[in-house]
């Protein structure tokens, strides 16, 4: 008990004694670290007190820099202003030089002016004198030619207006008969323009040269195949083609007869199908002319596209794409349609080009002129009107319809783009080569015309233009009067129509000019 009591007091004692030592120590602790605390407080103060002197000092030192840079700034300015100065200076005493040289040169001019104008005065008097005796010498003239001819200048007139109008007459008589023969021509040319115009798009039952096209075959055994037993193949063909199948005895040969284009093409398609497969019967047959049609169609919508992204032209309603795909399937006097609005459409935009208008709107309305002869046959009316009217459909402009309304004259031209569309299928038409004319007789009959006008005298050059339609005669100002100009061109006129009576109507200008030239120094 007594070892327990001990243990316990020594614990207490141990304990008590460990207490005060900690506490001890933590003071000490604490003294020396206050100590420590007041040392950096006092070198951060004295850092402080540092950093605050360096950089009153580093101010100091930037204002004195900056205001040397400021200083130098506007010296700088200063001695640009006065070298802008001087060179003003410089360049108003150069303008002030310059102007009065420009006063002595205007004065100098003046001068000249003035003794030209002296000179002139005397000219004119000496005109007047040169013209009074001229005047004087003519009377003189004329009562010696009265006294030589036994007639006075009246009764003189009276015989030369007489003779002229017995030759007026007869010239009268013989253009009216050649405007009667031409007038004729003109409207058996017209009849027959419209008649071929409405048998193209008018799929009839009767054939000519270029409504038929041969199609050869790989053998003769496949006309046995195209016409079937008892003719059911051919007749499965011309219902499905909508074309004449003629199997004769041409041999490897079939005729495929059909006004409409597309539809021959169709049937040439469908058999050389059927000719690499082999197999023909109805519904093989009929199988292959769906296919071949859905082909076609593409192929004619591609072909529309081709042309549309070669001239550039955007906003295209798809069906009139695939109209003038179908145009690629159909001529006109021998030129294939879809080249030949091709060919305007590139004409238009150059003329318009050369004019300063929009050529996209030329090109696209020169495109476009001939897409009526594309619209099937059963919509009345001319090629212009239908596709004026389905350009109108498909949300063409005003401006573009007007335009393919009145290239043929089927309504009169009333905005420039109408002209420029006009004249450029006039000139796809007209080129040599274009429609089939014989070239060598085209160049003769030219050569012919510039060699009469070329074999009188005074001329300089005959230029045949417009196919031989005009010819214009330059002649030489000092060998031909005005008076002369008109004897010349009826003497011009007669010789043509002696000597190239099938050249039709040609219309002949005289140009007659007189230039005055001087060399300014």
């Amino acid at each position: 008990m007594e070892i327990a009591i001990a243990a316990v007091l020594g614990l207490v004692v141990g304990a008590i004694g460990i207490f005060f030592f900690k506490k001890i120590q933590d003071d000490s602790t604490k003294k020396s670290a206050k100590n420590e605390a007041d040392k950096i407080i006092s070198r951060a103060k004295s850092e402080a007190a540092r950093v605050k002197k360096d950089s009153e000092l580093k101010a100091k030192d930037f204002e004195v820099k900056a205001r040397k840079n400021v200083e130098q700034d506007v010296q700088k300015q200063k001695n640009q202003l006065k070298q802008k100065e001087q060179q003003l200076e410089r360049r108003l005493k150069e303008l002030d030089e310059e102007s009065a040289r420009k006063l002595e040169e205007n004065q100098r001019i003046l001068n000249q002016l003035k003794d030209k104008e002296g000179k002139i005065t005397v000219t004119e008097n000496r005109i007047k004198e040169l013209d009074q005796k001229a005047n004087q010498h003519l009377q003189e003239l004329k009562l010696k030619l009265e006294d030589v001819a036994q007639l006075t200048q009246e009764e003189a007139r009276r015989q030369l207006i007489s003779a002229l109008e017995e030759d007026a007459k007869k010239m009268a008589s013989g253009k009216l008969q050649k405007i009667e023969e031409e007038t004729q021509k003109e409207a058996k040319d017209r009849a027959r323009k419209i008649i071929s115009a409405a048998l193209s798009r008018f799929a009839s039952e009767y054939t000519s040269e270029r409504t038929v096209s041969v199609m050869s075959l790989t053998s003769d055994e496949m006309k046995g195949k195209i016409i079937g037993r008892e003719g059911r193949n051919i007749r499965t063909l011309e219902a499905h083609c909508g074309v004449d199948l003629i199997v004769d005895d041409t041999p490897e040969a079939v005729v495929i007869s059909g006004f409409d284009p597309i539809r021959r093409e169709l049937a040439k398609r469908t058999i050389e199908k059927l000719m690499e497969d082999g197999r023909v019967h109805p519904a093989r047959i009929e199988e292959v002319a769906e296919k071949q049609k859905t082909e076609l169609m593409k192929s004619i919508k591609e072909e529309g596209e081709r042309v549309i992204v070669e001239l550039g032209i955007t906003g295209l309603h798809h069906e009139l794409i695939r109209l003038l795909g179908s145009l690629k399937y159909r001529n006109s006097h021998a030129q294939n349609l879809l080249n030949h609005s091709l060919e305007v459409a590139y004409i238009a935009g150059l003329i318009a080009g050369e004019m300063g208008m929009n050529s996209k709107l030329a090109r696209r309305a020169g495109l476009l002129h001939d897409i009526g002869k594309a619209v099937d046959h059963t919509i009345e009316g001319s090629h212009a009107i239908v596709g004026a009217d389905t350009a109108k459909k498909y949300g063409e402009t005003d401006e573009v319809c007007h335009a393919i309304r009145a290239h043929h004259d089927e309504e009169k031209p009333q905005s420039t783009l109408a002209w420029i569309v006009q004249t450029a299928n006039l000139l796809s038409n007209s080129r040599p080569g274009a429609r089939r004319p014989q070239m060598d007789n085209y160049l003769n009959r030219l050569h012919e015309l510039e060699s009469i006008g070329n074999s009188f005298d005074g001329v300089l050059k005959t230029y045949a233009l417009q196919a031989g339609r005009e010819v214009r005669v330059m002649v030489e100002s000092s060998r031909v009067t005005d008076d002369q100009s008109s004897m010349l061109v009826r003497d011009i006129v007669r010789k043509i129509e002696r000597e190239l009576p099938q050249a039709g109507q040609v219309k002949v200008t005289v140009l007659r000019e007189t230039r005055a030239v001087e060399m300014a120094r």
